[in-house]
């Protein structure tokens, strides 16, 4: 009978929960505390099959106030005008049904978001990404929630499945940026619970290159806290997954480099690494490639991994070969778009791969340019290469020299007044691409 005094009243969906309101301020008068009606609630009254005797006493209340009619009987059958009519009215089973696709369709046309809108989100989720390796990771991460919060506020705006995807995919990559900046910024358990909250956006948005992203970070984060053998597998299980480009691939076969590297197992670090260094198959993916930024992986930061994969092979040689070219990459570029995380990082690799051989005044000569690194761009990487020099410098081999000396306490130094907060120890050998 609800649906049929609607339809008679020309009460659409949308005015029901007007006139609810409406009536539940005037009857029950409790302000905040009324009875509410959201549109489903509406459309699921009007639908038939509620038991009456389930409904709040203030909720039938306004219900009968608005109908005059009793609660049970608005739940039962509709009224037949005249009883001599057949049971089955075409025509008005038709009126009704026309109304009810009338009212859908305008509710889920006004349930939708401006297209520009999310042209804008996309445009500033790919400008974080693009930025990220010249901004300080703090910075990174608070634009990351900025965007989190906008990106939240659409989906609950738009009940288009084409923009609930593209959002989903936003999402995705907005939060994998979030995990990247927890991680930089040392804090590995928030970071690892974002990168999984990440995964499942790509799970739910079909999209396999984040997912091996993903994965990616949860390898790194892996064997930054003790466990090699996990961070093998998530570089293995992210390279299964469909649809991704030569970066995507070079990036995990670093990673899975690095991973073997921690274990000591030299022969799979060198095979993984030396298929980092052959992947050209010319394939591309939407993540790594298009959107690229943070999300790609450059020749100097495949470089710089391979210098810390042969330092954790004990190859000084091969290490300080590719740190160089690591530094000699990122030289080329112009100073704005230069990573202070790889500058540093593959600085601070040459300058170990020197201290392996007991080369003090050349370790201090490549250390140069991570001095000019700001204290709010030293990162996790940066800051555990540092750590590990530091913690090497008090060999019995260095102690007592004065340049050893005044090394070790500047590299401390170096440490202490980062501006981030690290969770890492010094000693770790483990370092991440």
């Amino acid at each position: 009978m609800l649906k049929q005094l609607c339809n008679q009243q020309d009460m659409d969906v949308p005015r029901m929960v007007e006139e609810f309101a409406k009536t539940a301020d005037l009857v029950i008068g409790k302000g905040p505390n009324n009875p509410t009606c959201s549109e489903r609630t509406a459309k699921r009254w009007r639908a038939g099959g509620v038991d009456p005797a389930r409904l709040p006493p203030d909720t039938r209340r306004v219900l009968e106030c608005m109908f005059g009619r009793r609660a049970a009987e608005l739940f039962g059958p509709p009224e037949r005008d005249d009883p001599a009519a057949p049971a089955f009215d075409l025509e008005h089973v038709i009126d009704m049904t026309a109304r009810d696709a009338q009212n859908d369709a305008s509710a889920t046309a006004a349930a939708s978001v401006s297209d520009t809108s999310l042209d804008q989100l996309a445009d500033d989720v790919h400008a974080l990404a693009r930025e990220y390796a010249s901004i300080a990771p703090i910075q990174a991460f608070h634009r990351g929630r900025e965007l989190q919060q906008q990106l939240h506020d659409q989906r609950d705006r738009t009940q288009i499945p084409a923009q609930q995807q593209r959002l989903l995919e936003l999402l995705g990559q907005t939060t994998a940026l979030l995990a990247t900046s927890a991680f930089n910024l040392g804090a590995f358990n928030s970071a690892r619970r974002l990168a999984r909250s990440a995964d499942l956006y790509g799970e739910a948005a079909r999209l396999e290159p984040l997912r091996a992203y993903c994965d990616g970070i949860l390898a790194y984060i892996a064997y930054f806290t003790g466990m090699p053998g996990e961070a093998v597998a998530k570089a293995r299980r992210a390279q299964t997954y469909g649809g991704l480009g030569d970066v995507a691939r070079r990036r995990l076969l670093a990673i899975e480099a690095r991973a073997h590297g921690y274990l000591g197992d030299v022969e799979p670090a060198l095979r993984a690494l030396r298929l980092s260094e052959e992947v050209e198959s010319g394939a591309r993916d939407s993540l790594h490639d298009d959107v690229g930024g943070e999300f790609g992986f450059t020749s100097e930061r495949l470089a710089m991994s391979s210098s810390s994969t042969a330092l954790l092979i004990h190859d000084a040689p091969q290490a300080e070969q590719a740190a160089r070219r690591a530094l000699a990459l990122i030289e080329q570029r112009p100073a704005e778009a230069r990573s202070a995380h790889v500058l540093g990082s593959a600085a601070a690799d040459l300058a170990m791969a020197r201290l392996l051989v007991n080369d003090v005044d050349a370790a201090c000569e490549a250390l140069e340019p991570v001095w000019d690194i700001p204290a709010d761009q030293r990162v996790t990487g940066v800051l555990v290469r540092a750590g590990q020099i530091q913690h090497y410098l008090t060999r019995p081999t260095f102690r007592g020299a004065p340049v050893s000396r005044e090394l070790r306490d500047r590299v401390e130094d170096f440490t202490r007044t980062a501006t981030t907060h690290q969770l890492t120890g010094p000693t770790l050998l483990q370092l991440e691409a």
